[in-house]
């Protein structure tokens, strides 16, 4: 878990503030739920993986609880209970920390950010779609550049499973190596859970099954699924879902990869993950889970969402050398000369900020130049100084740190000043 100091913090903040953005675009309604959760809500259908991994423990009242770490299972809670005779679709957005026992490393971290988006309600592969075309314009929103989209469908692996009587449990243990990379492992479990010759030929084929030439691998997958029929419907509903994405001009590449799994257990059908060139690890992912909140006791209801990984998020701005928006904001410090300046400095100070300009004022105490080398170090774009002799004029000097160019301005003026450079 990390201390952000104010230049990384600024940054999280700046790329939250894009997904909240996003949400009111989309007309997605935030919601706050609570950081703990009871333990059973949280483990019902995380996966073997996250349960592992859950920050659980027992509270003073002798109650199994867990830090969440994730959004769904407490959103699909929400819809069992206090929204479950709310107009559909429902879409909601959520924003916070979550909490897992993960060994850190690059983008990995036990203490993580997410933004989510959930929309409740519809089994048409347009939400599935919407959920896409949200990504790639949170993508775009933030300057990223040359990001793909790997996208697949659970449904083709589950539906050939199950044709094959394996238990939805040992079902299970396959997904999670999957989710892993682990394909050869995943293929022995396979053979072990029973599965015929043909089975076993056909998912080592779907596993190397992969591109970005949409249309073609589709139809490959379908080739090889032709004989289990769950299977070519999941192939199906992909297609429709990238075409709607296709169609919509939300231009992004995708990568369709029919051996591709996420950790959690309650997916049903469509998921994917963003990347970009400069990592190899997912900035976000999501996709279709339409059984969670029936578990929960709610109607059966569809749903599908993303969870927006707002630390990847920034650090693939940075890597990229992006956020242009933070980069350019102004700042200001205003340095009085002397003793007498000193109240109407924080007058003007007052002034700038009423119009939206952030003001920092020197109240250390130290020389003009002692004060315009710790604005240099700080980023400061401007510096006000403020004498005695110029107030008499109503005026002020106002310095362009990046120049190193001053004049004197009217203090009527000064703001207009400031904006205009």
């Amino acid at each position: 878990m990390r201390d952000f100091l104010p230049k990384e913090a600024e940054r999280m903040r700046y790329t939250e503030q894009v997904t909240r953005d996003l949400a009111q675009l989309y007309g997605y309604g935030e919601v706050i739920t609570p950081v703990v959760e009871s333990y059973d809500l949280l483990a019902a259908k995380s996966g073997e993986e996250i349960r592992k991994r859950m920050y659980a423990f027992k509270d003073l009242g002798g109650r199994r609880v867990a830090l969440r770490p994730e959004f769904t299972a407490s959103i699909a809670r929400l819809m069992a209970t206090k929204m479950r005779n709310e107009p559909k679709p429902m879409r909601l957005f959520c924003v916070g920390s979550l909490y897992r026992y993960d060994e850190p490393q690059y983008g990995r971290f036990r203490e993580f950010w997410q933004a989510n988006y959930e929309l409740i309600g519809s089994s048409k592969p347009e939400a599935d779609a919407e959920i896409l075309m949200l990504t790639y314009d949170l993508m775009e929103k933030l300057g990223l550049r040359n990001y793909w989209l790997k996208i697949g469908h659970v449904g083709i692996i589950r539906g050939i499973l199950a044709q094959e009587n394996v238990k939805k449990e040992q079902q299970n243990v396959i997904m999670q190596l999957l989710d892993k990379k682990q394909w050869d492992e995943a293929l022995t479990a396979t053979r072990e859970f029973g599965v015929s010759q043909k089975c076993v030929t056909t998912l080592k084929e779907i596993l190397e099954t992969r591109g970005k030439d949409v249309s073609r691998i589709l139809k490959k997958i379908e080739e090889n699924v032709r004989d289990y029929e769950s299977a070519v419907a999941a192939v199906e509903n992909l297609r429709e879902i990238t075409e709607f994405a296709k169609e919509s001009d939300a231009k992004f590449e995708m990568l369709i990869e029919a051996g591709f799994a996420r950790g959690l257990e309650y997916y049903t059908g469509m998921i994917f993950e963003p990347y970009v060139p400069d990592m190899d690890i997912a900035l976000s992912g999501g996709g279709r889970y339409d059984k969670l909140i029936e578990l929960f006791g709610g109607e059966p209801t569809p749903a599908v969402g993303v969870a927006q990984g707002i630390d990847r998020l920034a650090l693939a701005v940075k890597k990229q050398k992006g956020s242009p928006k933070i980069s350019e904001r102004k700042r200001i410090v205003i340095i009085p000369i002397g003793e007498k300046p000193r109240a109407r400095v924080l007058e003007l100070s007052l002034v700038l900020r009423r119009v939206g300009i952030p003001v920092e004022v020197e109240v250390m105490g130290r020389t003009v130049s002692k004060a315009l080398q710790d604005a240099n170090r700080k980023g400061v774009t401007h510096a006000v100084i403020v004498g005695a002799e110029e107030l008499k004029e109503d005026k002020v000097v106002l310095r362009e740190m990046k120049k190193r160019e001053q004049r004197t301005v009217k203090i009527r003026n000064l703001s207009q000043e400031i904006l205009k450079t």
